[in-house]
């Protein structure tokens, strides 16, 4: 998951109402909370996005037991846990975030456990229900090459290149695009949104990686030579994916002709900055993924992580074996990746039925 840059705060009118925050937590339990932010953030890597998801799940835990008279971890057991559960799923909530919050609790509980705030850990005693996973909806292989071409299109033409004529067509698109940064630029600064644009679409694809890892990018990430980029994921875990050449030179025509245009002195080394020179944001980046998909008629608008799907997919369907597949994701574990392949399956389904004259 994804951190968006915080938007600047707005002032409540005089005498607005303020809603009232969640209630102090008794000292045990904040501190024990406390102690579980850093483990999440230092010793499990995890995103802020994350830690933020967990620790409030973990806070309205705490706060349910704290409402029962409970002023200390060790006074939670399995009892506890499901009865806050139980109140969860009374207001609501999805099936998948009732998961989220049943797994943050047992996080909770095995580090409380493992920490000695806890005697016995109850979690594992805490299940849920099971999630049914959804198959991914993932742009067939024709329509993710028009979406690019499309959008090489436009960059070549922004910059003068004279690359096709879908520029002319899409001026409304790019528009859109650009006011994603928070202004409206010169026609030279489109020039070099387009680039860096194209640049995003053509590595999206042609890596698999999350906008957070695209977002996070620095500009010797991207061997040249190689081609490859170095990619800091999850859990802080590295990885090298290999890249194919027309994402390749698409990055190294935003270097060369877009990013000094937009680079300011306070860049630093990202390789994706926003209109302003700041390193970009993955809202923009969604926003140009959004755009890029929009812009070819009949192409689901899945967003960046449709881009992600269909790498994977489109991999599988070449031939690239899953232990590969998983390699270039950055799954932790194979069972992530073995969505792909009923995708490839189901593809491979409907392709028999329509063709084989007995199916």
């Amino acid at each position: 998951m994804e951190e968006p840059e915080p938007g600047p705060a707005s002032s409540p009118e005089p005498g607005a109402a303020v809603p009232p925050g969640p209630a102090p937590l008794p000292e045990h339990m904040q501190a024990a909370l406390d102690g579980f932010e850093r483990h999440l953030a230092a010793e499990r890597g995890l995103s802020p996005h994350t830690v933020r998801a967990y620790t409030g799940d973990v806070r309205s835990l705490l706060g349910h037991a704290a409402q029962g008279g409970i002023t200390a971890p060790d006074g939670l057991d399995i009892a506890v846990l499901r009865r806050w559960l139980a109140g969860q799923h009374g207001t609501g909530h999805a099936r998948a975030t009732l998961a989220r919050r049943a797994a943050a609790a047992r996080a909770f509980t095995a580090w409380a456990c493992a920490g000695g705030w806890l005697r016995r850990d109850p979690g594992p005693l805490l299940g849920t229900a099971k999630i049914p996973r959804r198959l991914p909806q993932v742009p067939r292989q024709d329509q993710i090459a028009a979406v690019l071409s499309a959008a090489g299109s436009v960059s070549g033409s922004s910059s003068g290149g004279g690359r096709g004529n879908g520029g002319g067509g899409r001026g409304n698109g790019g528009e859109g695009r650009y006011a994603g940064d928070g202004q409206h630029g010169s026609r030279g600064t489109e020039a070099e949104l387009a680039l860096r644009d194209a640049a995003i679409m053509e590595l999206l694809y042609a890596t698999g990686i999350r906008v957070s890892e695209l977002c996070g990018l620095d500009v010797d990430d991207l061997d040249e030579g190689r081609n490859t980029v170095r990619v800091l994921g999850k859990g802080g875990r590295e990885r090298t994916v290999p890249v194919g050449l027309p994402a390749v030179r698409a990055v190294a025509a935003w270097k060369r002709a877009g990013r000094p245009e937009l680079a300011r002195p306070g860049s630093g080394p990202a390789l994706f900055l926003g209109a302003r020179g700041r390193r970009l944001d993955p809202r923009t980046a969604r926003r140009v993924v959004h755009a890029g998909l929009a812009a070819v008629a009949g192409v689901p608008d899945s967003g960046p992580h449709g881009l992600r799907h269909a790498a994977a997919t489109h991999l599988l369907e070449g031939g690239a074996d899953l232990r590969s597949v998983q390699e270039i994701l950055g799954h932790a574990s194979l069972a992530s990746t073995q969505i792909y392949t009923h995708v490839s399956v189901e593809r491979l389904t409907a392709a028999y039925r329509q063709a084989h004259p007995r199916a």
